[in-house]
């Protein structure tokens, strides 16, 4: 049995929850836990509480909800509290003044095999390029995002298929895992850290926005299939077709790889046949199974083709 700690913990979406939850069922004592401030969202733009707020809500531990992380006030609650350890899943950059606050440290989990895919988005992008594999790792905070002195790191194998959806799970559970682990070894004075490379070559993890989830069907069909699996279920890809004289951006959510070769077509053609839609890419078409017209819920393409009718020249590009 470790020491027992005092931790603040900061994150915001489920998978900071997780971390959370394993935290709060081991014999450490969550202080408090700093979260994103309520945001209005749906069609009533109700405030929404963070995931991380409605599991330490549920469970009765504190709430921060700092609009300004050098707020006079948030530092002196944190000095009031005055923690061992902070643990970070999935939030923004501390200011210094937070992060060196506690004896023992800062500690931050992020979902990759870091120095690789430093950024925000690190498990879509490692489906995006079509890793073998990829983990998670617990870094110090230092004064840069994600270049802190590596503490320990757990590797996993990304599946031939797999989307973002199920690696997420899997990912989320090893971090938790890893992070108590590494708040143990640090109770108990067990670690010994490493200095992360700063290669020029290493692979980066950007925010994910309109331009870099829009697919390129010029690229190869592993590459195409690759984006839409590593957005989905979240943010999903996006594509452009005409449809007639309509230009429309859609939301492709899942698709295959086909065996028959498009190279004989420009990438982007549409071909219909036996209730399914194929697009061309550069070298094989794929066959897509569950595609989103604007407005509209997401559909099985052979439902979509009851209703829907695609013009003789609609094609798929990238503007």
């Amino acid at each position: 049995m470790s020491k027992k700690l005092n931790i603040v913990f900061y994150g915001t979406p489920e998978f900071a929850t997780g971390v959370l939850k394993k935290l709060h069922e081991s014999n450490h004592n969550i202080k408090a836990v700093v979260t994103a401030p309520d945001k209005p969202a749906g069609r009533g733009r109700k405030l929404q509480q963070s995931d991380v707020k409605k599991f330490a809500v549920n469970n009765n531990i504190p709430v921060l909800q700092p609009t300004n992380l050098k707020s006079p006030d948030f530092i002196k609650q944190l000095q009031e509290i005055n923690p061992d350890l902070q643990v970070i899943v999935a939030f923004r950059m501390l200011p210094k003044v937070v992060w060196s606050l506690p004896v023992m440290g800062t500690f931050n989990l992020h979902a990759s095999l870091l120095p690789e895919y430093r950024g925000a988005a690190p498990i879509n992008w490692a489906i995006i390029n079509q890793e073998q594999k990829t983990g998670v790792t617990t870094f110090f905070i230092d004064d840069k995002i994600d270049t802190g002195a590596i503490i320990d790191q757990v590797e996993t194998q990304i599946e031939k298929n797999e989307n973002v959806g199920s690696l997420y799970g899997r990912l989320m559970n090893l971090g938790a895992d890893l992070s108590l682990k590494t708040v143990n070894d640090i109770a108990n004075n067990n670690i010994s850290t490493r200095v992360q490379s700063n290669s020029s070559s290493l692979k980066a993890a950007p925010k994910l926005n309109n331009e870099n989830t829009l697919i390129d069907f010029t690229k190869s069909a592993a590459e195409v299939t690759a984006l839409i699996r590593g957005l989905y279920p979240y943010p999903v890809a996006k594509a452009l077709f005409y449809n007639n004289d309509d230009e429309l951006r859609c939301k492709i959510h899942t698709a295959v790889i086909s065996e028959e070769k498009s190279d004989h077509v420009p990438p982007g053609t549409l071909l219909l046949k036996d209730k399914k839609l194929f697009i061309a890419t550069k070298d094989y078409f794929i066959e897509v199974n569950r595609l989103q017209l604007p407005g509209k819920k997401a559909m099985e393409v052979k439902d979509l083709l009851n209703g829907y009718q695609f013009h003789p020249n609609a094609r798929f590009y990238k503007g």
